[in-house]
C-alpha cells in the first residue's frame, strides 16, 4: 500500500489543572512574572461577567452570553495580538476585546439593545460582534487577503465555537486561507456544547483542529484553560502569519461553566457531575496556584484586587445606565441611504407609537 499523506495534531499544555508545570515555560512566556497582569485581567473579566449577569437578572440588561470558564483562552488571544491586527469575534470574547481596548460599557450597551456598543472606541478596525454563527471567519479571511495584497504585516484573528466549526462559513474561510496562504488565525473555542448539542454529536472528526488540514493550514489543539499554552499557540500562529507562511486553525479545549446565555437553562441537557468535573479544571484556579507557589500572589493581593475590580466595573455599569436611550427612529435611520417608502412609513408609525409627533 502506498501512503498518500499522514497527519498529526499536536496537543499543547504547560500548566496542569493542579497548577504545576507539565513542561518548561515556552518562548511566549519569558518568566512567571509575565503572567501576573494577565491573571489580574482574567479576574477582572470574571468580575465583569458576574455583574453583567446580575444586571440581566434584575431587568437592566437584555439577554447576555456569559464567558465563565473561557477567561484564559480569551485573554490569551487578545494579549497575543498587535494593535494593527484585526479581530473578528463572535459574541462572548470579552477578555480578548478588553485587551484590544473595547470598554466594558460598550459590551453592556450592546447587550442592552443599543448598537452603539458595537462602535468600539478602542480598536477601530476590529469587527463588531457577530451572532450569525461563523460568518466572522469569512470576514477575517477577507481582511487577511487585504493585508496580503497590500504587503502589510498584519494578522486577522477570528473566534468561533465548536458548533461554529461545522458551518460552511468556517470551511470556506479555511479553504480561502489555504488557497491564498493568508495571514489569518481561526480560533475554535471548544467549550463542549453548541447550545444544547454536545461536541460528540456535532462531527465525526477526532479533533476540531484537524478540520484545517483540508485547507493546508497549520493545526494545533491546546488546553484552553492553560493561559501559558494559549499564549504559546498564538505566538506560533502569529509568527507563521507575519512571516508569510500562511494561516492556522487552533482548537482551544475549555468548558462553558455557565448557561449558553441568560435565556438558557443548561441543567436541562447536561449533568451536574460533568459541570463539577469541569470546575476542577477551570483556568483561574490553576493559574492562581502557580502564581502563589511562585510567591507572586497571595490572598491579601487578591482581596484588594477583587475590590478594585468591583469598583472599576461599577464605573462602567453606571456609564451604561446613564447613557441616554436612542430615539426609536434610530433603528430605521442607518439601514438605507435612500429610505424606501414602506420603511419610512414604519418609521413614522414607530415615532407615533412612542408618543412623539
Amino acid at each position: 500500500m502506498t501512503l498518500a499523506a499522514s497527519f498529526e495534531i499536536e496537543y499543547l499544555q504547560y500548566l496542569k489543572p493542579d497548577g504545576t508545570l507539565a513542561a518548561p515555560l515556552p518562548a511566549a512566556v519569558p518568566n512567571a512574572e509575565a503572567l501576573l497582569p494577565l491573571f489580574k485581567q482574567m479576574l477582572f473579566v470574571r468580575t465583569f461577567d458576574s455583574k453583567a449577569i446580575a444586571l440581566q437578572r434584575t431587568g437592566k440588561l437584555g439577554t447576555y452570553a456569559a464567558c465563565l470558564g473561557h477567561e484564559a483562552t480569551h485573554v490569551g488571544i487578545g494579549a497575543s495580538m498587535q494593535p494593527e491586527d484585526v479581530f473578528a469575534p463572535s459574541y462572548r470574547e470579552y477578555g480578548a476585546q478588553f485587551m484590544r481596548g473595547v470598554r466594558p460599557r460598550e459590551v453592556l450597551l450592546y447587550w442592552g439593545g443599543d448598537e452603539r456598543g458595537n462602535d468600539f472606541e478602542g480598536p477601530r478596525n476590529d469587527y463588531p460582534w457577530c451572532v450569525p454563527i461563523s460568518t466572522q471567519c469569512l470576514m477575517a479571511a477577507g481582511a487577511a487577503l487585504a493585508f496580503k495584497l497590500r504587503g502589510e504585516k498584519r494578522v486577522a484573528v477570528a473566534t468561533c465555537g465548536d458548533g461554529g466549526s461545522s458551518k460552511t462559513d468556517f470551511y470556506a474561510a479555511v479553504n480561502s486561507a489555504g488557497a491564498y496562504s493568508l495571514p489569518v488565525v481561526l480560533c475554535v473555542i471548544n467549550n463542549g456544547w453548541a447550545i444544547s448539542v454536545p461536541r460528540k454529536a456535532q462531527t465525526g472528526a477526532q479533533t476540531l483542529a484537524q478540520k484545517g488540514l483540508a485547507g493546508g493550514l497549520a493545526c494545533l489543539q491546546v488546553d484552553g484553560n492553560d493561559l501559558v499554552a494559549v499564549l504559546e499557540a498564538m505566538r506560533r500562529a502569529h509568527e507563521r502569519a507575519r512571516n508569510g507562511e500562511g494561516g492556522s486553525v487552533i482548537e482551544f479545549m475549555t468548558y462553558r461553566l455557565h448557561d449558553h446565555t441568560t435565556a438558557d437553562d443548561a441543567r436541562r441537557y447536561r449533568g451536574e457531575d460533568e459541570v463539577k468535573a469541569a470546575w476542577l479544571k477551570e483556568p483561574f484556579l490553576r493559574l492562581r496556584k502557580f502564581l502563589t507557589d511562585q510567591k507572586l500572589w497571595d490572598e491579601e493581593q487578591e482581596k484588594t484586587w477583587v475590590e478594585e475590580c468591583g469598583k472599576l466595573v461599577d464605573v462602567e455599569i453606571n456609564a451604561y445606565l446613564e447613557t441616554p436611550v436612542q430615539p426609536v427612529e434610530a433603528m430605521f435611520d442607518y439601514l438605507y441611504g435612500d429610505m424606501p417608502a414602506e420603511v419610512l412609513a414604519q418609521r413614522e408609525q414607530a415615532i407615533a407609537a412612542e408618543g412623539r409627533a
